[in-house]
């Protein structure tokens, strides 16, 4: 499972609590909370969206408002933002399991879209520019060689040029075009690029890289020009294939498909992102 529970000393964090998550013979989820408990809970993290998670995450919540304490989960890759229409409305599904919880805060990173966390009670939204900076400039005071920003879509142009601000670059826009018979991805065009230097592309999600890959290949760039940041590394199918095409892939722990052999070169701990966050 991929849930971990963090206590609160008096001297301080503690990096794991005691508390562990089990399953009954039938099939049921539960905690298994030590009777010399000495820690009050602070916070739950949930990585990648196994419901089974989920259901821990709301049986941490009732035991800690039991003992008359907050509830306040890291819910970094938030399930169903991408299902944010239509039906079945996943993303009010989740919503409304989530909310059922009585979460006194809910922590997010980088959401698909508004429509999800605009659902959910008690959240703050963390956006994913300041860790792109940080992660492709490393220490106060350092530089990048990055001559500009790609969005490899319309839908991660607010992201991307999020993080062209954060690194001072210009922002290049890509497209995606689809066969309107089949509803399969034709091609891509994109604005002219610079003839030189590397180019930072930047989104939310990777899940096979099909976009990714597709985009690269349009472009015509060595992998040596080429990194990629997304927030979410679910890294599914064919997606170490993208070391073909970046010479630099960067993600956070949010999914625990980023630990994917092969994938990510970088992957940035998303505990350390969101706890500063944590309202006490």
């Amino acid at each position: 499972m991929s849930i971990h529970f963090q206590a609160q000393m008096p001297s301080g964090w503690k990096a794991t609590s005691a508390i562990r998550t089990m399953r009954f013979p039938g099939g049921e989820v539960s905690l298994v909370v030590p009777d010399a408990l000495d820690e009050v809970p602070a916070y739950a993290t949930v990585t990648g969206a196994d419901p089974a998670d989920l259901v821990a995450l709301g049986m941490w919540a009732d035991y800690a408002h039991g003992l008359g304490h907050r509830a306040v989960a890291l819910l970094p890759y938030l399930p169903a933002a991408r299902a944010d229409r239509g039906v079945p409305f996943g993303a009010k599904v989740y919503a409304e399991l989530i909310n059922s919880f009585r979460l006194d805060q809910v922590i997010v990173f980088d959401p698909h879209s508004q429509v999800a966390p605009a659902m959910i009670d008690n959240v703050k939204v963390v956006g994913s520019a300041p860790y792109v900076r940080r992660a492709t400039i490393g220490r106060v005071g350092g530089t990048h060689d990055f001559v500009g920003v790609v969005a490899p879509d319309a839908g991660a142009v607010r992201r991307a040029q999020a993080a062209a601000t954060a690194l001072h670059l210009p922002l290049y826009r890509a497209e995606k075009h689809r066969d309107f018979a089949t509803g399969r991805l034709s091609g891509f065009s994109c604005e002219q690029l610079p003839a030189e230097g590397r180019l930072l592309v930047v989104d939310d999600i990777c899940d096979g890289g099909g976009t990714f890959r597709g985009l690269a290949e349009a472009t015509g760039l060595t992998r040596e020009r080429l990194a990629l940041f997304v927030s979410h590394g679910v890294f599914s199918g064919d997606a170490p294939a993208l070391r073909e095409h970046f010479a630099e892939i960067i993600t956070t722990d949010s999914h625990p498909g980023a630990s994917r052999e092969g994938v990510a070169t970088k992957v940035l701990s998303i505990r350390n992102i969101l706890a500063p966050f944590v309202e006490r």
